[in-house]
């Protein structure tokens, strides 16, 4: 007969019992490996509280230490705007159908100035447009790739025009980026403004 044992996290730490964060059961702080603690203290210095993914990403120190600076280049200091971050990450989050980074980014795009009519559009897989060229090249940027198309030679010249390369890579990052975000909160079925386990 099979001794039937409780799923562990990976190392020897046993998984908590009752999912706090969709599927997902977070780790209280004072039962993670040391390594999860530096991961997740880590997280805070980056972020000052830990939202969507980093709750579960906190499980995976060695991920952590990757994906934390690199959500963190996507808040400041690098060469879009709050519009432009907006309409890639909502047409990618939407993609995926994951709740709670839609919802999330649904208001975030409105509150950066980005009307309604036209986030609802993206959200819905509508057709929209904008009259800001970089916007409008990185609506275009956004939907050809979310759609797996061949980026053809007119959009290419438009985006090195109004966004160069710089821009160019950060729109295809933040887009990778918010693809794992999507499918991590996905994956693990998390509702819409699920709060988490309190920390």
């Amino acid at each position: 007969m099979l001794a039937l044992t409780k799923p562990t996290d990976g190392g020897d730490q046993p998984m908590p019992d009752t999912p706090t964060f969709g599927r997902y059961a977070e780790i209280p702080y004072d039962q993670m490996t040391p390594e999860q603690q530096e991961g997740y203290r880590s997280l805070l210095e980056t972020r000052g509280r830990l939202p969507g993914p980093n709750k579960i990403y906190v499980h995976n120190p060695k991920l952590v230490k990757v994906m934390g600076p690199l959500g963190a280049y996507f808040r400041t200091g690098y060469s879009l705007s709050e519009r432009e971050r907006e309409i890639a990450v909502v047409i990618i989050n939407s993609k995926f159908h994951s709740a709670y980074p839609t919802n999330a980014h649904e208001r975030a795009a409105k509150a950066a100035g980005l009307p309604a009519d036209k986030v609802e559009a993206m959200l819905s897989g509508l057709p929209t447009s904008f009259d800001d060229e970089r916007e409008q090249v990185v609506y275009e940027m956004a939907i050809c790739l979310s759609n797996s198309r061949w980026v053809s030679k007119g959009l290419f010249d438009r985006a090195v025009k109004a966004l160069g390369h710089e821009g160019i890579t950060d729109v295809t990052c933040l887009m990778g980026f918010y693809t794992s975000v999507s499918m991590t909160l996905a994956f693990y079925d998390v509702p819409a403004d699920a709060p988490g386990m309190e920390r």
